[in-house]
């Protein structure tokens, strides 16, 4: 039996980022695209009714007589999306809708051609599958018998078209009952500290406390984080050159191990971590003095160092040169970070983490800020409008693995190479790269309406969790970017 309780968060995640690419769905309606409407639903059921006589049909095992369950799909590439679109019935206009049977049932799935596209349908575990066909409103059958309770997965077997959201689910029995809800765990890209400016070094407090909870890593799945302050990632520090920072931290009573933290600004042995080894319940303090502007990653440093990191105990500390850094209009905290789990993508419930997969460097989920697809949601989709001037604070916890951070649609007027604030910046730069355990600054100006897509351009992460958005609101700009030719 295959698990597909990943196929809803990889289908919203896709299709949202496809409808957001062309700025015309809200983030709050981004996972869920507009039903196929009723005329195209009725010729679909007509052309199922006629055709059915005519149609080829393959079939793990055919049986006699008429089918307990029939369902009918309609393939939706003319919506704008490599989709499946129920007809007829509880699924009509449902987008990869969920098709249900009890064990024992004959099932039969007329797939309808409604793009003119090259598409079939697949279960592997039925040895069920159409023809690969191309012709529009032409339509194929497959019938078979399932036997054990379970979730399988359909799909379309082109290459391509499985991962760009062509998938859906066959409920066999009772669907178990194992979503849970845990603590918000995301930290919001917009929750930063204000510019230090233009003033003298100083004496400054910072308090942290280590926190391990069970959080939220997707729509009915958790996971056991070790945060700071109880968000991935933890809080942005900010301070200047030449400040003096008093470092407090707190390893919540509640924790199971003990918590530590090096800073990469910090000039030291173990970058803070050999004076803050902290068990549960305890405090410990260290001073520093911030010797080099830059921005830099910390991360709890306690062995198994890469288990704490993968829990999620990283962040970033700005360290601003001398007179502070240029005003701009926005400014935003993205950190990106792997999540390694004994139980595949998209498995609902507590996960359990793998220490294998974390050797294997072999992790189910990539996340922006602690969770999957976290910046695509309501709360915590960045936003501008246009014209205004953009800042991007980005960060890698890792524990292993490079980003190339790219944002869709925009090139980044200036880049900090490596977080290096006192270099003169890159231009004109279209992807960068941040090793695990670094850092960059990205600035670019926002000159077209619509939503901006946040990726590692490794683009299977994406269909892993790896994905944000930034909506810019404001008048067209045909000048630069429109439909149709050249005038």
């Amino acid at each position: 039996m295959k698990s597909s309780t990943g196929v809803a968060l990889l289908t919203s995640l896709l299709l949202a980022a496809s409808a957001l690419a062309c700025g015309s769905t809200p983030a709050s309606e981004a996972a869920s695209a507009a039903p196929v409407e009723s005329g195209a639903a009725d010729e679909a059921a007509e052309a199922s009714d006629e055709g059915a006589a005519d149609s080829p049909v393959v079939a793990a095992e055919q049986e006699d007589g008429e089918p307990d369950v029939e369902y009918t799909l309609i393939t939706g590439g003319e919506y704008g999306s490599l989709i499946f679109v129920g007809v007829g019935g509880e699924i009509d206009g449902e987008i990869n809708p969920t098709l249900t049977a009890q064990p024992g049932d004959v099932v039969k799935i007329t797939l309808v051609n409604g793009d003119g596209i090259l598409h079939d349908v697949t279960l592997d575990e039925f040895d069920a599958r159409t023809e690969q066909f191309s012709e529009k409103d032409a339509q194929q059958e497959i019938v078979f018998q399932v036997e054990e309770d379970g979730e399988y997965v359909y799909y379309c077997s082109v290459p391509g078209h499985r991962e760009a959201g062509m998938l859906g689910t066959l409920q066999v029995g009772e669907s178990p009952a194992l979503a849970t809800e845990g603590e918000m765990i995301v930290h919001s890209p917009m929750d930063l500290p204000e510019p230090v400016g233009a003033r003298a070094p100083e004496l400054v407090r910072i308090d942290l406390t280590a926190v391990e909870l069970e959080g939220q890593l997707a729509d009915g799945t958790t996971f056991q984080y070790f945060t700071f302050n109880g968000t991935v990632p933890g809080p942005m520090m900010r301070v200047r050159v030449g400040d003096t920072v008093e470092l407090h931290l707190v390893n919540d009573d509640g924790s199971q191990f003990q918590h530590s933290i090096d800073l990469h600004a910090v000039t030291g042995p173990g970058g803070g971590a050999v004076l803050t080894r902290t068990d549960p319940g305890d405090e410990t303090v260290f001073t520093f003095k911030t010797l080099n502007p830059g921005l830099f990653v910390y991360h709890c440093a306690t062995p198994s160092v890469a288990h704490h990191i993968a829990n999620g105990m990283y962040g970033l500390i700005l360290v601003e040169p001398e007179g502070g850094l240029p005003p701009i209009d926005h400014e935003f905290y993205v950190m990106q970070g792997e999540i390694y789990t004994e139980q595949p993508f998209g498995t609902q419930g507590l996960l359990d983490f793998s220490g294998e997969a974390l050797l294997d460097e072999s992790p189910e989920y990539f996340v922006f800020n602690g969770a999957a697809g976290a910046l695509t949601t309501d709360d915590f989709v960045m936003q501008a409008e246009v014209g205004d001037t953009v800042r991007v604070f980005f960060g890698v916890g890792g524990p292993n693995f490079t980003s190339s951070f790219h944002v869709i649609g925009e090139i980044f007027d200036r880049v900090y190479d490596q977080a290096s604030l006192t270099a003169a910046p890159l231009t004109d730069v279209q992807t960068t790269t941040v090793a695990p355990g670094g850092a960059t600054m990205v600035e670019f100006t926002v000159d077209v309406p619509g939503t901006y897509i946040l990726v590692d351009h490794a683009l299977s992460r994406l269909e892993r969790g790896l994905v944000g958005f930034l909506q810019v609101a404001g008048d067209e700009n045909p000048d630069v970017y429109r439909e149709g030719g050249a005038e």
